[in-house]
């Protein structure tokens, strides 16, 4: 009877009922019907009481942060930036495709709202220069796997959170694996424009005076994720704060430097924060109880000991849980996933030595990647909705881009001194 609600957990969702309250739901009937000892009023005060943590914060203000940049000019300043950097190369826009992504990780930090942007940006802009529509779709679905690893990705905030490891070390620590997301795409790219002559977006590589005035444009642009980084390090503010201050930052940039920021926005900007905001947060909370109710029955401790009686070892730990988070990736949205999952695991890899921060990396990289996968990768279906891809073509097109996302795992995974080189500096 201890894990009825888990059943009820996938039954509700597989219903199409939303993740939080299908948690909410399943926690509810286990205190109401299973264990009648504590009264209910208990579980809705936990409820409540789970948002009133001042690191949460972090989470509306880096939201609005990214509504404001889309509306100040400083989405089109990284794509002339990714343009001039990378537009040379074989494969052109798609390349562009790809380190769109990985500047856009530190701004949407939300691998769905990239995908969606990049599908109504450059996918139509792909197809006239001569890529195919499906490969347009399966490269933007699979770069936009790299934004919630670059820092400030809530992803990061939601793991550190729930593992009770530092914001700023999660934040430093997604720069190294974001970047080998990029490289192992971009080298996919470059292949298979080799094959298929896809021609790049210039005609020759960019003089140094392009880099350097598209550099001096997009600036303020680039700032914002270093920034953010070099404040942590040396002790500016702290994660929350530094949501604060990407506000203020992006509001001046574009208010005064960009000059596209204009006051009948905010209303827009301020709307898409509610609704990114209560969606995270509602999630949070019923994962919150839900996780209250798994630690009345142990149950976290419970797989622990199922999992090492089953290996040992390290490496095939790290292997099985892959291979779970994979799996869990493909049928949940992100954070949701982490939040469901993450409880359950950090204990596990912590008994075998693993550092907290190198396997909160090594789950959030999974799960994105997840998110790409078939039959119900969310960022698949978002890419394909939008760009009128049919998923069958999709699927063909986007295999070799999971094969290049994996391999950036395997490395990820079993190379903790990559990772956690960065935060060990902090």
């Amino acid at each position: 009877m201890a894990y009825v609600p888990v059943a009820i957990v996938f039954l509700l969702y597989f219903s199409s009922i939303p993740i939080a309250f299908a948690l909410f739901a399943a926690t509810l009937s286990y205190f109401t019907f299973i264990n009648t000892g504590m009264p209910v009023d208990l579980v809705l005060q936990r409820f409540i009481t789970s948002t009133a943590s001042f690191p949460l914060l972090a989470i509306p203000f880096f939201i609005m942060a990214g509504a404001i940049m889309n509306y100040a000019g400083i989405s089109s300043k990284l794509m002339k930036m990714a343009d001039v950097l990378t537009g040379h190369m074989v494969g052109g826009l798609a390349q562009v495709n790809v380190v769109l992504s990985t500047l856009m990780g530190g701004i949407s930090g939300s691998a769905n709202a990239d995908a969606a942007m990049q599908c109504k940006i450059l996918v139509p802009e792909m197809e006239k220069r001569g890529f195919n529509r499906a490969f347009s779709a399966a490269i933007t679905a699979a770069s936009s796997s790299i934004a919630p690893v670059i820092p400030p990705g809530i992803n990061l905030i939601i793991y550190a959170l729930i593992a009770n490891v530092s914001v700023g070390r999660m934040f430093v620590a997604g720069y190294v694996p974001g970047l080998l997301m990029c490289l192992a795409l971009m080298v996919t790219v470059s292949i298979i424009s080799n094959k298929r002559s896809y021609k790049p977006s210039r005609e020759k590589k960019a003089t140094l005076m392009e880099v350097l005035l598209q550099t001096k444009e997009s600036i303020w642009a680039l700032f914002l994720p270093f920034g953010i980084i070099m404040g942590l390090r040396f002790g500016m503010f702290t994660p929350t704060e530094a949501g604060a201050i990407a506000v203020l930052f992006c509001t001046l940039v574009g208010f005064f430097v960009y000059k596209e920021l204009k006051i009948q926005h905010f209303p827009e900007i301020l709307k898409d924060t509610i609704y990114g905001t209560s969606s995270v947060m509602l999630i949070i909370v019923a994962a919150s109880v839900f996780g209250y109710y798994m630690s009345w029955e142990r149950i976290p401790q419970s797989i622990t000991s199922v999992l090492l009686n089953v290996t040992e070892s390290k490496v095939m730990m790290l292997m099985v849980i892959n291979l779970l988070l994979l799996f869990m990736g493909m049928f949940l949205e992100g954070g949701a996933a982490l939040i469901i999952v993450a409880p359950l695991l950090v204990p596990v890899v912590v008994s075998l030595g693993v550092d907290p921060i190198h396997f909160g990396i090594i789950a959030i990289v999974n799960i994105m990647i997840g998110g790409v996968t078939p039959p119900f990768g969310s960022m698949m279906f978002t890419t394909c909705t939008i760009t009128g891809v049919p998923i069958t073509d999709f699927i063909r097109e986007v295999y070799p881009f999971i094969i290049a996302l994996l391999v950036a795992l395997l490395l990820v995974t079993y190379l903790p001194g990559l990772i956690l080189f960065l935060p060990n500096l902090m």
